[in-house]
């Protein structure tokens, strides 16, 4: 772990001590989402003065989301899916064909429709598709994810502002925290996701090291 690293986590630690309630009050009531306190807000990073180390710090955090097998199962390497909590390779066997939805006699819709079948345990969201080859995380760092998020050649052409909205608003991507069955949903929630890639970019888009 690098120097510069060390001192985002201790910023980003000190960031979520809470503070001290006034002599004689009562600590304020917790209103959040638990769901969404699995992964910091933006404002749990606003301790670290540097905007560039603050924007790294940001990126790390959301990369917790995009690391995790909920969406890396989709962004693999190879031409085919993976499944389960350590990435096993889909089965029955399957390919990702032409555009990632599979191939003839094999599409992706076949078997996953645009909702959970919880009795069979066959995910489902609208347009089932893999990402292209391109936009793989399968292996890779936060940095080195990070690096091909701000790649027009490698994230779909997207301005980061897009990314955004990808994010915000795709429902294959909302689908990492509603996956059905009994599998691990994404730390957070969407919107909390999509808070910290805007964050991350109005703070100048810095990958971390």
């Amino acid at each position: 772990m690098t120097t510069r690293t060390s001192s985002l986590l201790a910023a980003a630690l000190l960031a979520l001590a809470p503070a001290a309630s006034p002599a004689g009050t009562a600590p304020a009531a917790d209103t959040s989402d638990p769901a969404a306190e699995d992964l910091r807000p933006p404002g749990a990073f606003e301790s670290i003065a540097d905007e560039s180390e603050r924007s790294a710090a940001l990126f790390a955090e959301a990369s917790r989301v995009l690391l995790h097998p909920r969406c890396v199962n989709c962004h693999p390497s190879g031409d085919r899916p993976l499944q389960g909590e350590r990435g096993a390779v889909h089965e029955p066997p399957v390919s990702r064909g032409v555009g990632g939805s599979g191939v003839t006699g094999m599409k992706c819709a076949t078997c996953h429709q645009e909702e959970n079948f919880d009795p069979g345990r066959v995910p489902g969201a609208p347009h089932w598709i893999l990402a292209p080859r391109r936009m793989a995380w399968e292996g890779l760092t936060a940095p080195e994810v990070c690096e091909q998020v701000k790649d027009p050649a490698r994230n779909g052409r997207r301005t980061l502002d897009q990314i955004v909205e990808h994010i915000a608003g795709d429902e294959l991507v909302g689908w990492g925290w509603q996956p059905g069955a009994d599998r691990e949903p994404a730390p957070g929630t969407q919107e909390r996701l999509a808070e910290l890639i805007r964050a991350w970019v109005e703070t100048g888009a810095v990958c971390p090291d």
